[in-house]
């Protein structure tokens, strides 16, 4: 039987532009490869780091090799010493929590709320004396509820670490993902909405953790110091010339994208009326600008027939529609038990391990008979489904 899609999906990321290529070659010709060679307004890292932190209305910024290096960094620099404790969300990519372990620290693993973000209400009963900070996760390219957390990080003397690797160019209540924490961390691995293959970036407002970012990912020099003094320790943990030249060209795309990703997921909503057990996420109130890295879809076995997600997923790629079976809840992360504070349950997390998809980004990044396809492939299967419904 031919299945509902035989087209493919588009590429990402994007085909290369003329100044990405032409940026690359200057670099390689010019034998200044590594962040440190260049200086001020000859280092593409400096600039990019400079542009972007803007973007974001942030006043500093430092680029770093990826994402979980620059939570690190952040909470490093933040305070956050070996033996503390940091809340992280238990819907998220591992690192998230591998980046607090990585700065020595205990995470702390927290349920989520119906939209899959970090629930404000459970600092309250998970803060201790050893917490020093909080990373709430802008999953999917819609910020967290970060005033509320924000007001609870205050009451427990904690700082926010936004991790923002999914939401370049998110707002909440009109503030840029980036504004909303004591710093925030940007990722440009592979899949993200800005990607040089890896690399990543750290902003923030206050020129004292600035200083300590610098210095932390610059081997512990001081900017005004000599190449060999290392007043304090740190690590190299530089961007290159190359990623920065990949990356710089994208920032001007950014905008574009995101309309033509939200006009997507709008459409995509409206068929998914017709279709029984399949319906979005519902992003956190007071999102205005949602980045869409991902559609996230929650998906009803009773719906159809009772089949759980993962043959409902075989059944939807048959049809040429590749969903992605989306994050398992860290409370079931065996590799993070030795680390974690505590391991407690995490309901709303681990119900979303079994009935969450994902529509990745570059599915967003098709056309309107493209998110048509998508609901029609869920009608076929549906229909299947329920001429052979699960015995038990």
């Amino acid at each position: 039987m031919t299945p509902v899609r035989t087209e493919g999906w588009p590429q990402w990321p994007p085909p290369a532009t003329d100044e990405q290529r032409e940026r690359l070659l200057r670099v390689l010709d010019g034998g200044r490869w590594g962040a440190t060679a260049g200086h001020g307004e000859d280092s593409l890292v400096a600039r990019f780091a400079e542009d972007f932190a803007t973007g974001v209305g942030a006043a500093h910024g430092v680029c770093t090799v990826n994402g979980t290096v620059a939570l690190f960094l952040a909470l490093r620099a933040l305070g956050v010493r070996p033996g503390d404790e940091v809340i992280v969300p238990a819907y998220t990519f591992v690192a998230t929590a591998t980046a607090v372990v990585l700065a020595g620290a205990a995470p702390v693993i927290a349920d989520v709320t119906d939209t899959l973000h970090l629930d404000p209400s459970s600092l309250a009963r998970l803060a201790g004396p050893r917490t020093r900070a909080v990373v709430p996760v802008h999953l999917a390219g819609a910020p967290a509820d970060t005033e509320a957390l924000r007001t609870a990080a205050e009451h427990h003397g904690l700082a926010v670490v936004e991790d923002a690797a999914q939401a370049h160019g998110a707002r909440r209540h009109g503030r840029p993902a980036g504004t909303l924490g004591d710093a925030a961390c940007f990722s440009f691995q592979l899949s993200k909405a800005m990607t040089a293959g890896e690399g990543g970036i750290v902003v923030t407002d206050d020129r004292r953790v600035y200083e300590r970012l610098w210095a932390l990912h610059n081997v512990g020099r001081r900017a005004d110091d000599g190449w060999y003094e290392h007043p304090e320790l740190g690590w190299n943990l530089r961007m290159t010339e190359f990623q920065a030249a990949v990356l710089g060209p994208q920032l001007p795309l950014l905008e574009g994208q995101i309309d033509h990703r939200e006009a997507r997921a709008a459409t995509l909503a409206r068929v998914l009326d017709d279709v029984e057990g399949l319906s979005p996420v519902p992003e956190p109130a007071g999102t205005t600008r949602h980045t869409r890295h991902l559609a996230l879809l929650r998906y009803e076995a009773a719906a159809f027939g009772g089949h759980p997600k993962a043959v409902f997923l075989a059944a939807m790629n048959a049809e040429g529609v590749p969903l992605d079976t989306g994050y398992r809840s860290l409370t079931r992360e065996p590799s993070l038990a030795p680390y974690a504070a505590a391991i407690r349950p995490c309901p709303v997390a681990e119900a979303a391990e079994d009935s969450v998809v994902w529509v990745r980004q570059p599915m967003l990044m098709a056309d309107d008979a493209a998110m048509a396809d998508i609901a029609q492939a869920a009608l076929v299967v549906q229909h299947a489904f329920r001429r052979r419904p699960l015995r038990r």
